[in-house]
């Protein structure tokens, strides 16, 4: 059995200042301030992380990885980094440096690492263009986005033709949460994170049910981050929904809710394992793919061991979850990632 992590982010060590290259603010930078550590960064000077060195090093990555019996880890990059609020110009060019620096990582460990790239989504034209480029230059089998684009939902007609591009490139989408909903009222005690991240994710999700995102591409791969958020917990409350005010719900036609259970993935990272039993009940070992979230603190850094103890799951429940579901989802096989 292999063991594939599907979530895992990774930034390059160092870029020029984005804002004397565009002209304006609002960028993020790595100040590297003691050795092995870095600090994200606001141009304006506001701090937004501490980071070390398996952030940007895929060396250091690989240690852990071998460390911790993790065959391959799927590589994105830090939701923050997304820019989707910039000139989409400049997004475009952001974005490329950040593809290009990341196919350079996959170029030099390609049996250890598997690459998303990012998209300028603010502008459909041009988030399609870099992402035909993902897929025939950079050899990339899917793209991360984030969960809106400047307070549009993944339903919003604006996205349909990204969505047909991508089912007809077959590109896996894999869905992050950012730029939280309800962040005015979250800003202490961490509640972005704790609460928000999975609140978020279950707006994407919802939105795109509701909104007939699958009913009008059926063969698109999407799997949302974090277990799907609250959603796969709130899921009878929504189909309630659905069938009490079908007025205010249904305004597109699609089906319950509960009827697109396996038409998307989620990852494993549910830090519990009576959750983890839950969602393999509910939306099947199939569509779940074993994620750390690495390296960051509110990740799975014991890289699924959890997972392996859970005596209650079979043995191909395990397999399914840690090598064959996110394979699935790219497009992948097996054989291009055992080590010799």
């Amino acid at each position: 059995m292999l063991k594939i992590d599907c979530h895992a982010h990774i930034l390059p060590e160092t870029w020029p200042s984005l804002k004397d290259k565009y002209g304006y603010g609002g960028f993020i930078q790595l100040v590297h301030h003691a050795p092995d550590r870095a600090r994200m960064m606001r141009d304006d000077g506001t701090f937004f992380r501490d980071i070390a060195r398996n952030c940007w090093d895929p060396n250091a990555v690989l240690a852990d990885m071998d460390a911790n019996s993790v065959d391959a880890m799927v590589l994105c990059t830090v939701p923050v980094l997304f820019s989707y609020w910039a000139q989409p110009g400049d997004t475009l060019d952001w974005s490329r440096f950040l593809n290009d620096h990341l196919a350079g990582v996959v170029h030099e460990h390609p049996r250890r690492f598997i690459g998303l790239g990012t998209v300028p989504l603010q502008d459909v034209d041009l988030a399609i263009k870099e992402m035909q480029r993902c897929k025939s230059e950079l050899g990339f089998r899917g793209i991360e986005i984030g969960s809106n684009v400047n307070a549009k939902n993944l339903d919003d007609k604006i996205f349909f033709p990204f969505w047909e591009a991508a089912q007809e490139m077959e590109m896996g989408v894999f869905v992050h949460p950012w730029e939280m909903m309800g962040a005015e009222r979250t800003s202490r005690y961490f509640l972005q994170w704790l609460v928000g991240m999975p609140a978020e994710t279950t707006l994407a999700v919802t939105s795109m049910i509701f909104g007939g995102v699958f009913d009008s591409f059926p063969s698109l791969k999407v799997m949302f981050a974090h277990a799907g958020g609250s959603f796969p917990y709130t899921l009878g409350r929504i189909s309630h929904g659905y069938h009490a005010r079908p007025d205010l719900c249904n305004v597109h036609g699609v089906k319950d809710p509960a009827e697109y259970v396996g038409r998307f993935w989620v990852d494993s990272i549910t830090h519990n394992a009576d959750a983890l039993r839950f969602l393999i009940t509910l939306i099947g070992e199939n569509r779940i793919a074993y994620g750390t979230d690495y390296p960051f603190p509110l990740g799975d850094l014991e890289h699924g061991k959890f997972i392996e103890e859970m005596d209650d799951i079979s043995p191909q429940t395990k397999r399914i979850i840690f090598e064959s579901s996110v394979l699935d989802f790219l497009g992948l096989s097996s054989k291009d990632f055992t080590r010799s």
